[in-house]
């Protein structure tokens, strides 16, 4: 079937009814493919089955019920896979956790969103989470509905469960009450409540269902090309929408093979793209710079690689044409979503220029409308209306109906230009925004603009106040490595290349940019030095 633009239109999903009628279709459907590689474990599509299943049984015996929320605070891994679509498969709403918290905002979110089981990774990056969220309890208020921790790992304290604990607590469970429970969860039901990071103000709960999740990701894998065989390295965080389902998800549906890994270190995603001759690579700009800048790159083979789907306010034309070019990547495409969208809202086309490519984040999904907020032609807030629109932010009524009108219109907060044909330029969010004289200066268009300067390697502009214009913006500039590029000189440069009132007074250098688990530039503590 093909829609009004002659662009093939995905179906609705309903071939699964739920995340885990996805997860019982794969396993019959891709039995003996590879569905998981986590250093010399392999499990296969059959087996990944059957282990969510065990996990499902576990969580009935635990007495998980339709709608409890389940949490899980762990990195990239196997068990996180699989702790986490037992859980959904057996009706719960799945709250990830990010990370990068502190046990303080681990039980905040854990508390709001009233989780009654938690699955938790024993130490990670020298931290143990345990410690954190023990320490969060005696400290702060109490979650008076979370009635089970579980540890992912072998050693647990005596008041919380081990996974293997866990696991074999469901073993009593019949294999028909787990069959019973994974059919009677419908598309309509929340799958998860994924909480924004928060950089605005409080993190708050984006509810979405299993119908809204699957089609997404079913258009996702549709419109980037991803099949059978592929083997793909999730290196975006499991704990952001884009990790969890443009990863798990999507693979589940085309039979690819995941290869999640718990850090980025550019030295450990050559060794996974050369030695599991990895596909697939999805994540931020800096990522996909970073391999290509490493200086053992070429001692590494990294001629599988075929797929790259990247995001941002800023993709410099010269990293698509260097990933085409240099590492022969066919398919480069950009995307655009938020959480309240289902993580998805624009994407571009295989075949489109790679001029189109860098300077815009694609046309709308199939089943969704985007209109910008101003005369055509000109930057504006982009609003989305759609299948993948959120039922609501949790129990927040208040702040759902400041984003979310009558008509299903979503306000993101972010700024953009739409062409005619409907390519989406994001030009920042509405608090970057800032005001010169009068005039308004958006960081992301003078990010674009600095980024083509060939001594530039990463850069992220920040209004400052000044006596004179009101605000001014402040450059934070990233220099390629052997390079001496001054302030004075990129000042000079960017006087050339762009109207007076974007071009920064001031240009600071730094090794490296402040950035969040998903990628983005931590703006606030830019603004904060």
């Amino acid at each position: 079937m093909r829609g009004h633009d002659g662009e093939a239109v995905v179906g609705e999903a309903t071939e699964w009814g739920s995340i885990g009628g996805l997860v019982r279709d794969a396993a019959v459907r891709y039995a003996g493919t590879e569905a998981v590689v986590e250093g010399r474990t392999r499990v296969s599509y059959a087996e990944l089955g059957a282990r969510v299943e065990r996990s499902a049984a576990a969580c009935l015996a635990d007495g998980v019920r339709p709608g409890d929320r389940v949490a899980i605070w762990a990195p990239n891994s196997l068990d996180w896979i699989v702790a986490a679509l037992g859980a959904v498969s057996a009706g719960a709403v799945l709250v990830p956790l990010n990370t990068r918290f502190k046990g303080a905002e681990a039980a905040d979110v854990l508390r709001r969103s009233g989780a009654r089981l938690l699955f938790v990774t024993g130490t990670f990056l020298g931290t143990s989470y345990v410690a954190a969220l023990r320490r969060a309890l005696a400290q702060g208020p109490g979650l008076p509905d979370l009635e089970r921790v579980v540890v992912l790992s072998d050693d647990a304290p005596a008041d919380y469960r081990t996974w293997k604990d866990f696991l074999a607590g469901g073993e009593a469970v019949d294999a028909r009450e787990v069959a019973a429970r994974m059919a009677s969860v419908p598309g309509s039901a929340p799958s998860d409540i994924v909480f924004t990071s928060g950089t605005t103000g409080r993190p708050k709960g984006a509810v979405i269902t299993h119908a809204q999740s699957l089609r997404a990701y079913d258009i996702w894998a549709e419109l980037a090309g991803l099949r059978h065989g592929d083997r793909y390295l999730i290196v975006n965080p499991f704990f952001h929408t884009f990790g969890y389902k443009a990863g798990v998800l999507a693979c589940l549906m085309r039979g690819a093979t995941m290869i999640p890994q718990p850090v980025f270190s550019t030295d450990t995603a050559l060794a996974n793209i050369a030695a599991e001759r990895v596909s697939v690579l999805p994540g931020p700009p800096t990522l996909h710079q970073s391999l290509l800048d490493h200086p053992a790159r070429d001692s590494h083979d990294l001629s599988a690689l075929r797929l790259v789907v990247t995001g941002a306010a800023v993709v410099p034309l010269r990293l698509v044409e260097r990933l085409r070019g240099e590492l022969g990547v066919a398919t480069v495409l950009t995307a655009y979503g938020l959480s309240e969208a289902s993580g998805i809202v624009t994407m571009g086309r295989r075949g489109d220029d790679p001029a189109l490519i860098a300077q815009t984040s694609g046309r709308a999904i199939p089943g969704t409308e985007v209109r910008v907020d101003a005369p055509p032609g000109t930057p504006g807030e982009i609003l989305v209306r759609g299948f993948n629109v959120m039922r609501g932010y949790y129990e927040d009524p208040a702040a759902t109906a400041e984003v979310l009108d009558a008509s299903g219109w979503l306000r993101t907060g972010d700024v953009g230009v739409l062409d005619p044909s409907g390519n989406l330029r994001i030009t920042d969010r509405l608090k970057d925004m800032f005001i010169v004289g009068g005039f308004n200066a958006y960081p992301a268009e003078i990010e674009r603009t600095l980024g083509l300067h060939p001594e530039v390697r990463d850069v992220a502009v920040v209004g400052v106040p000044d006596p004179r214009l009101g605000e001014v913006g402040l450059a934070y500039v990233v220099r390629h490595p052997g390079t001496r590029l001054t302030s004075d000189d990129l000042i000079a440069w960017s006087r050339r290349e762009m109207a007076n009132y974007k071009v920064p007074r001031e240009v600071r250098f730094l090794p490296e940019l402040p950035r969040n688990a998903s990628g983005k530039v931590v703006k606030g503590e830019l603004r904060g030095r």
